[in-house]
């Protein structure tokens, strides 16, 4: 971190920021409303299928009914579900209840579910049967979506702060999910910004996309239904395909789109397409490479913002038809009631242009951790003199602030990484793989993928005979996708550093160094074709022994590298696949030999 003496910091502008006055707003209560005044407006459009402001809020009640009297006020309530009516109505039925809505996902993990159970004894966990623990009461829910129950516990859980809107679980140092909770006031003044950002209202249709385990996807779901407008549930298709993507933008009429970085740079990195009804375009998770370019019709808005912080801090808004410059995108000013300040080690403002650690108050604060020891740790006092919060928190985010105040992201101080745009702690990696008896030590560590962005990788020391591909799939029911290492190495030891630590990027080393170079030689492929293909999957996902027989998903492949894979395939060769298809191939020669046929049929 940057230094300056006394006598500079003390004549310079400090780094501190603060956004304008924050207006405060309701969350369920503006529900309530629309469903009042817009009774048959479409509150959610699901393929051929709308539903009503005053039909979900039936549904909600239906559910809210339900479980009255068996979960109350202050209570977590785990939501197991992917985007759909389902997921809109039990949501909605926990702030009827006054509950503390924990969303899961459709497909948490068995191992990460039953820690999330014992660990933070949640009243109630809602999802399919087959997928929650034993044990417990369960009731059926009359859900449109069928099949859907509620698992109640009778155990006591973990203290919650008083006022709680939501939880959500982020990623821990001490191997096991952290869940930060946040309050209803600084979830309401966020959407009430977002629907200022956007312009969110009657007839607008906002997409519902992101992964329901992370937190803007809170700022989608209840963005749309606090503003009258319709949400629309986005195929499975488009998770995987950017060109699916902006096809489902146009017919399905999206105006207002959130997106995920890694997802975002492959959309901007192409001709923007023509006949798109799209205004607004908020991007975050990660660092953004890329600017808009000048073809693109809507505003892009660069976010920041840790969970710790409620979903956003910080924006920085790409006005259409602009140049952005070629370089990477600032992440912008404070939104309305942030404070923000740039840090020394000691926890002082540094001057002005000079990097260091960004630490967040004001009313977007989240109320802490489930965790009080943690909460101490990581949200501190306020150094004297700053106005509009008492305390702030520390992201470990190492950032610049400019003269006029607008933040620049410069990396991480710790060893925490993103992948796929998703806050990763190596340690809880490790721990997922050292739950294994056959596992002695591991650590995890991350590395750049040849593609781009950072890859994990898994290095283990564990009983002779120990098949790498088995440890990864003990540890992967632990872990959500992004976390699942793309490779697994034996090590018979670990290098240390000067500190006595490991070394890890020693072991990075090491394992560039050691690639493919086996005894028996790399099937490189048969055709040009399978040639391109292993090339490019080599690439994405960081194996540079993948073999035509290899299965790209059970080699470490994910949602983004097959986005990645389908584009540069495209540009390749102009031929245009769809993910599930390429998914269902058995191996990369079936890929190879699907962009064959095709490339025939284009020829005859």
């Amino acid at each position: 971190m940057e230094h300056t003496d006394e006598k500079t910091a003390g004549t310079e502008t400090p780094s501190i920021g603060y956004g304008r006055p924050h207006q405060d707003g309701a969350v369920l209560d503006l529900f309530t409303s629309w469903a009042h005044r817009t009774p048959d407006a479409p509150a959610l459009i699901d393929g051929d299928r709308a539903y009503g402001y005053a039909e979900l809020d039936r549904l909600a009640d239906t559910v809210a009914e339900a479980l009255r009297g068996k979960v109350g006020p202050g209570d977590l309530l785990g939501v197991c579900l992917g985007h759909s009516v389902s997921l809109a109505a039990v949501t909605l039925a926990a702030a009827k209840l006054g509950a503390v809505h924990l969303p899961l996902g459709p497909r948490p993990g068995e191992h990460r579910l039953r820690a999330v159970a014992e660990q933070l004894r949640p009243a109630c966990l809602v999802g399919e049967p087959g997928l929650l623990p034993p044990g417990g009461e369960r009731l059926e829910l009359d859900l449109p979506t069928g099949g859907v129950v509620a698992a109640l516990s009778s155990g006591e859980q973990v203290p919650v702060p008083p006022g709680t809107q939501y939880a959500v679980l982020t990623s821990g140092s001490t191997g096991t999910p952290k869940a930060v909770a946040v309050t209803e006031p600084a979830f309401g003044a966020l959407l009430q910004w977002y629907r200022e950002l956007t312009g969110l209202g009657p007839g607008e249709r906002h997409g519902l996309l992101i992964g329901v385990a992370f937190d803007p996807h809170l700022m989608e779901l209840w963005g749309g239904l606090t503003s009258g407008a319709a949400l629309v549930v986005a195929p499975e298709a488009v998770r995987w395909d950017t060109g699916a993507l902006t096809d489902w933008w146009r017919e399905a009429g999206i105006t207002v789109a959130v997106l995920p970085t890694p997802m975002a740079e492959p959309v901007l990195g192409r001709p923007w397409p023509a006949g798109l009804a799209l205004r607004h375009l908020t991007i975050g998770g990660d660092r953004l490479r890329r600017a808009p370019g000048p073809d693109v019709t809507a505003t892009v808005h660069n976010a920041y913002g840790p969970a710790e912080a409620t979903v956003t801090t910080t924006v920085h808004s790409m006005a259409p038809g602009g140049d952005h410059g070629a370089g990477a995108p600032p992440i912008g000013l404070p939104i309305d009631g942030a404070v923000l300040l740039v840090t020394d080690e000691d926890g002082r403002p540094v001057p002005r242009g000079t990097a260091g650690e960004l630490r967040i108050g004001g009313r977007g604060l989240a109320a802490g951790y489930l965790d009080p020891e943690l909460t101490a740790r990581r949200f501190v006092d306020a150094p004297a003199g700053l106005v509009g919060t008492d305390r702030v928190y520390r992201t470990g985010d190492r950032v610049a602030m400019r003269p006029d105040g607008v933040l620049e992201f410069h990396g991480r101080l710790d060893d925490q990484v993103k992948v796929s745009g998703v806050r990763i702690e190596p340690a809880e990696v490790e721990a997922a793989f050292e739950r294994d008896p056959r596992v002695h030590r591991a650590v995890v560590a991350a590395g750049q993928a040849p593609a781009g962005g950072a890859r994990l990788l898994a290095f283990v020391r564990a009983e002779d005979g120990a098949d790498p591909a088995a440890l990864l799939d003990a540890a992967r029911p632990w872990l959500p996708e992004q976390a699942v290492p793309s490779a697994v190495r034996l090590v018979e030891r670990f290098p240390l550093d000067a500190n006595g630590k490991v070394d890890r990027q020693a072991l990075l080393a090491e394992a560039t160094a050691a690639g493919g170079a086996d005894d028996d030689p790399v099937d490189e492929g048969s055709t040009p074709v399978e040639r391109t293909v292993l090339k490019l999957c080599r690439e994405l996902i960081g194996h540079a022994d993948l073999r035509p027989q290899d299965n790209f998903l059970a080699a470490g492949g994910n949602s983004l590298a097959a986005a990645r894979l389908l584009e540069a395939l495209e540009n390749e060769y102009g031929v245009r696949l769809r993910a599930p298809l390429v998914l269902r191939q058995p191996d990369l020669r079936a890929v190879a030999r699907l962009i064959e046929e095709r490339l025939a049929a284009l020829t005859a």
